[in-house]
């Protein structure tokens, strides 16, 4: 960030701990319809709509270090794996045999030149391209440039891939926009993955997803945590297009920030940092929601970046990615471990109440969601679920009114 984008974010936080009310020009914001949680017909439209066409975090280069490499993922609720093609590019396909339907690849990942369908043979190059079938006089000119894996769009951010089942969507330079721009200090390109690992929720996967994109909570469910070291009075929102969302909320005067996530040195190593940070980055809790489902607070020494899926209407998974600057040959550095455990502990502060709000929300008792001026991120990302499904395809009593507007 430049000196004049610090300081006008320091502005306005000041500004937030100081007013006494929502400003003035900012709309008023209609309850959220309760159905929204809980009504099959808008989770059918989730998956027809919302996840078939917006771009979604796939994987990490890390993962698919070499040609050949490969892994399944199924995190939206169809069956793909990505290969790391011979060419250097990541492709995508649906793991399905262009034969009679059956899985190409059935190990979770691995290494391997050519993709083999188990059923009946036919074999497929890191292209998609169909190279060889069993007994081919028996199938009368077959045309083999027809029987292609079909390819799922994928592309990079940094070492981040991701993908998209819609053709016809933006590319993701452009479903990033400027977001793209700020990261580019967090070094998406240069960190290495981690740890990654997924949880089991109990409660509907915007449940579990709102309670990251507000700081609202904290003092209540985070008193001893997070509470701790962020002054959510002085919160910042920022609002971007396709129902991307931004806060920034600095720690307290005399304490580091949240999002930090600092270990001890162990057995006298400084923990490395990430060149490039700025002054907010290393000072504040710098959180992004992208649209649908990433929650991700940015920090110098490492990060971690929150994906929510549906497993039902009332169950999701928590998928957890971690991030770190590179530390050469090895395994990676013991302080992590501490990192590690220290955010578990706050996200099962998050997550164990979500089966409670779940049984609340399906009650008779529970017909709406007001959300104050705090938790206006979470409208904005509905009014953008609205405008990507289409308001026309949605129940009358489900839709949200579009009052936030560009401006």
């Amino acid at each position: 960030m430049d000196a004049t984008t610090v300081a006008n974010l320091r502005r306005l936080m000041d500004y937030e701990a100081a007013r006494t009310a929502p400003p003035r020009d900012f709309p008023s914001l209609p309850d959220l319809p309760g159905g929204r949680y809980t009504d099959p017909r808008f989770a059918a439209l989730e998956k027809e709509q919302l996840w078939r066409r917006s771009w979604l975090l796939a994987g990490h280069l890390d993962e698919l270090p070499r040609p050949g490499s490969f892994k399944l993922w199924e995190m939206a609720g169809q069956p793909i794996f990505l290969v790391h093609a011979r060419t250097g590019e990541i492709n995508a396909f649906y793991n399905t045999c262009s034969h009679r339907g059956a899985p190409v690849v059935t190990e979770e990942s691995g290494r391997r030149a050519r993709f083999t369908c188990k059923y009946h043979g036919w074999v497929y190059d890191d292209e998609g391209r169909l190279q060889s079938i069993r007994d081919a006089a028996d199938f009368a000119d077959l045309d083999f440039s027809c029987r292609s894996l079909r390819r799922v769009r994928c592309e990079r951010h940094g070492k981040l891939l991701f993908v998209n089942f819609d053709d016809a969507a933006p590319s993701l330079a452009e479903w990033l926009g400027v977001i793209a721009d700020e990261f580019a200090e967090f070094r998406f390109d240069a960190t290495r993955l981690v740890d990654h690992y997924v949880w089991d929720l109990d409660c509907n996967w915007k449940i579990a997803m709102e309670a990251n994109m507000e700081v609202y909570h904290v003092p209540n469910i985070h008193p001893t945590t997070v509470a701790v070291g962020l002054d959510h009075r002085r919160n910042v929102n920022s609002f971007y297009r396709h129902g991307h969302g931004r806060m920034v909320a600095p720690g307290w005067a005399d304490k580091a920030p949240a999002s930090d996530y600092r270990a001890a040195a162990v057995a006298g190593t400084a923990r490395p940092e990430i060149a490039g940070v700025g002054e907010i980055g290393r000072t504040c809790t710098q959180s992004y929601n992208l649209f649908p489902n990433w929650v991700s607070p940015l920090g110098p020494s490492g990060y971690f970046i929150l994906n929510f899926w549906p497993n039902g209407i009332d169950k999701s998974k928590l998928e957890v990615w971690w991030f770190g600057p590179d530390w050469g040959e090895g395994p990676r550095p013991a302080y992590w471990a501490d990192t590690i455990t220290y955010l578990n502990s706050v996200l099962r502060e998050d997550t164990e109440f979500g089966r409670w709000i779940q049984k609340s929300q399906e009650s008779w008792g529970f017909q709406g969601v007001p959300l104050s001026y705090q938790e206006a991120r979470i409208y904005h990302w509905h009014q953008a679920a609205d405008a990507l499904i289409g308001p026309e395809r949605i129940p009358p009593e489900l839709r949200v009114a579009p009052v936030i507007g560009a401006d």
